[in-house]
């Protein structure tokens, strides 16, 4: 069955949404990392079709969704999402976040708890304060459009050290996600610098599913977030880079999968399949 494309009615705007129809499972909803949309999710969307109905919203800012006013805080990207799904009458659904996204889909966890029945991240950051200072000095950097052409170069470079240059299919698409999001990018991350996601993820309730790959950027947290909660299941992915959806879409949705079947069971490492 093919990705559809469509737009939820929120009162700042449109947001904008990809979706897989399914059958009588309760519907799973993917939130994108910064600077990305819901696109990053496609691939692991085609491999989970079936039982249930899959939604990848694109974050206020983001791909095709609508410019947010001012400078949005976590709060406000949960609050966006949760209204996405009342708008689409989804009573409860699983949730899934990867980097950034991950942060939104915590922090609509701890708000909305009745609202999520399982909860997977990819790329959970439960930094100190002084990490998250030192995160934020080094990424999420504001950048303008200039006549020059320089700032084009830098983001592409930016994307080829950060892993997207395994497919050039994937650097390019995530250099027009990249492009289109120049305003929101800083934003985006310093709602995510501002989070204690630490604070959040010792209170989430429902069952959780931590990944990462080890060229992850956050990968160096991936410990002590199974130390934090050893009763989450945990899956250390043999690749991806920051973008794991995209270059290990197999292991993810399997992950994913088993998960959504059999909350809190504890994996192995695995490669892509």
């Amino acid at each position: 069955m093919s990705i559809r494309k469509a737009y939820v009615d929120l009162p700042e705007g449109q947001l904008h949404y990809r979706y897989i129809a399914g059958s009588e499972g309760l519907p799973v909803v993917f939130l994108h990392q910064t600077a990305s949309s819901g696109r990053m999710w496609e691939k692991v969307m085609v491999q989970l079709t079936g039982a249930h109905p899959l939604y990848a919203f694109d974050t206020p800012g983001f791909g095709g969704s609508f410019d947010p006013p001012g400078a949005p805080g976590m709060v406000e990207y949960a609050r966006w999402m949760l209204e996405a799904i009342d708008a689409l009458g989804l009573e409860r659904v699983h949730l899934v976040g990867h980097h950034t996204g991950a942060a939104i889909a915590i922090e609509l966890a701890a708000r909305a708890p009745d609202r999520i029945a399982t909860l997977a991240m990819i790329g959970p950051n439960p930094l100190t304060v002084e990490e998250r200072a030192t995160f934020a000095g080094k990424l999420g950097a504001a950048f303008r459009p200039g006549r020059s052409g320089a700032y084009l170069l830098k983001n592409w470079e930016y994307l080829r050290t950060g892993g997207a240059d395994a497919d050039i299919a994937l650097l390019h698409a995530e250099m027009v996600d990249m492009l289109r999001a120049w305003a929101a990018r800083p934003h985006a991350y310093a709602a995510v610098w501002g989070q204690d996601f630490a604070a959040l993820y010792a209170c989430i309730a429902c069952p959780m599913l931590i990944m990462a790959a080890p060229d992850d950027i956050l990968f160096a947290f991936f410990e002590r977030a199974r130390r934090l909660r050893p009763d989450a299941a945990a899956l250390v992915l043999e690749r991806g880079a920051n973008f794991e959806p995209d270059l290990a879409p197999g292991a993810v949705a399997e992950a994913i999968r088993q998960h959504i079947a059999q909350p809190l069971r504890i994996f192995a490492s695995t490669s892509e399949r």
